[in-house]
């Protein structure tokens, strides 16, 4: 395995580019991006502690557990992932690489642009995202003749929207804007469709090298499979091949050619609707609240920015549903609660609120549950709403 350092810079892109053409191309080694400050895997005894045959990546995931995984994606796989995307978006582009390069996102950007015969052009991130680096940067790709696509996380698109013009007209610029990492809100993707921003919303993880199913229809080659729960299984071309090291976790997960995600779902129609995390539900007193829901709701009212929904701890009910919010305006939580209520009934309304400046975020843009969940279980101060008596038994 061969770790490459990697900072936000464009330099240390271009260093991971030809890393990863080499292991693309069976030349080079598997290439781990490691960002500052973590340390890249250690190569074990024996072929548990080593890539498996024709691995190009070593990945880390965000860790929402608590302790990251090591994910060996194949060189085929993230070929078959890039050549699916392209064939998709409607043929090679240009890409501008606005996300962190040791997440599988940025790395399928790297990929993708390089199979496309050109490496990516790099915002520099060492300061952060920041909207006016972003037009920058886009300025420097080639003129309108030529396609351009980018990947951002939710956070980013919102960020790039609020700056308005140059950013904005940079935004607006590419023939397709994937965005991942974080469930897209409805009135988010409505607002950049009303700006002129052709938004792709994707859903993958690194064990799929990254987006796999894109507007809820599968890519060319990519399964989808629903178990009796709701649990989605995905299947095809672009599945890691496991763990690095831990042959346990790699047969929990991977299971006769599919890999067993956290994730519920739904089909409406033909396509694939994300309901959230099946460990994030929300069992109060006997009922099944997905956060994804509610969070749907929330940001659908005028004045919400951002949601994030999270199960607490309640002697009677089991569990009461919690959210943070992020307001742009004076909070108006019985308007809130009133609005879950007709939409999801009463056993969905939120019981305690919490206004936030921002959410807490993990890895490339997912709301952080833990620290929500730990904000909305502390003593009520200031920023409380109140709560909304649990009690109720007509709830």
């Amino acid at each position: 395995m061969r770790p490459v350092p990697v900072d936000g810079s464009p330099r240390a892109t271009a260093r991971l580019a030809d890393a990863l053409a080499a292991a693309l191309d069976g030349t080079g080694p598997a290439v781990v991006p490691v960002a500052r400050g973590t340390a890249a895997p250690a190569a074990g005894p024996g072929p548990a502690g080593e890539p498996a045959p024709g691995t190009a990546v070593v990945i880390a995931t965000s860790g929402s557990t608590g302790r990251p995984k090591h994910v060996m994606l194949p060189a085929s796989a993230l070929v078959a992932s890039a050549r699916a995307t392209e064939h998709r978006l409607g043929g090679p582009a240009r890409w501008l690489l606005a996300l962190p390069a040791e997440h599988v996102a940025g790395v399928q950007v790297i990929v993708r642009a390089v199979l496309a015969g050109a490496p990516p052009l790099t915002q520099d991130l060492r300061d952060g995202f920041r909207p006016a680096d972003f037009a920058a940067a886009t300025a420097r790709l080639p003129g309108p003749a030529a396609r351009r696509c980018t990947s951002l996380v939710p956070t980013q698109l919102l960020r790039l929207l609020d700056a308005d013009g140059a950013p904005l007209e940079a935004l607006r610029s590419y023939d397709a804007v994937l965005v991942g990492g974080a469930a897209l809100d409805a009135e988010l993707r409505a607002r950049a469709a009303d700006a002129g921003v052709s938004v792709v919303a994707t859903y993958g993880m690194s064990e799929t090298s990254g987006g796999c199913v894109y507007d809820g229809v599968p890519l060319d080659g990519v399964r989808v499979r629903l178990e009796t729960d709701g649990r989605i299984l995905l299947g095809g071309p672009t599945l890691a091949s496991g763990y690095l090291g831990d042959v346990d976790e790699t047969a929990a997960a991977f299971v006769n050619g599919w890999f067993r995600t956290g994730d519920l779902g739904r089909w409406d129609d033909t396509r694939l609707t994300v309901l959230g995390r099946a460990d994030d539900m929300i069992v109060t007193g006997g009922s099944n609240i997905a956060p994804a829901a509610v969070e749907r709701v929330l940001t659908a009212q005028p004045g919400v920015v951002a949601a994030c929904v999270v199960g607490l701890p309640d002697p009677q009910w089991g569990e009461i549903v919690g959210a943070a919010l992020v307001l742009t305006g004076p909070a108006e939580p019985e308007r809130l609660r009133a609005a879950v209520r007709a939409d999801l009934g009463r056993a969905a309304v939120p019981r305690r609120i919490r206004v936030l400046p921002e959410l807490p975020l993990r890895g490339i843009g997912k709301p952080d549950r833990a620290i929500v969940r730990a904000l909305l279980g502390a003593a009520t101060g200031a920023s409380d709403t109140g709560s909304e008596d649990a009690t109720d038994p007509n709830r």
